[in-house]
């Protein structure tokens, strides 16, 4: 099986909107994210790529420029609660649909809100 791994790092706020989030999780605030995008996949593609990273480093560029210094509350993909969990699933979806006929099966996003903390999202390509 094979891997491959791009990684990227922005700042975006949220706040918690459940019951009782902790005394600074119900305010806004930031993190300091940092977004692994993992592919794994048995076979590579005619070039020998598993998929190709400068398509990866794209969609990683936009995906992170759309939200840095965002209120992830604002945006509609966030309704409910903005958790990372929900972000990693979020990210992962937009991965996906930003590479053409991927070679990978699988695509993993991992993303840390801080440097203890972090959700990932695995799904099929």
């Amino acid at each position: 099986m094979y891997e491959l791994s791009v990684s990227r790092d922005f700042v975006a706020q949220h706040y918690l909107t459940v019951p009782d989030p902790g005394p600074v999780e119900g305010e806004p605030h930031s993190h300091q994210y940092e977004v692994d995008v993992r592919f794994a996949g048995p076979e590579l593609n005619e070039y020998g790529y598993l998929v190709d990273i400068d398509a990866v480093e794209a969609a990683l560029d936009e995906l992170t420029e759309r939200y840095r210094d965002e209120l992830l509350n604002d945006l509609p993909a966030f309704a409910g609660n903005p958790s990372v969990e929900r972000f990693a699933r979020v990210f992962a979806d937009a991965v996906a649909e930003r590479l053409d006929a991927p070679t990978p099966e699988r695509l993993t996003v991992r993303l840390w809100e801080d440097e203890i903390a972090w959700a990932s999202y695995e799904r099929s390509l």
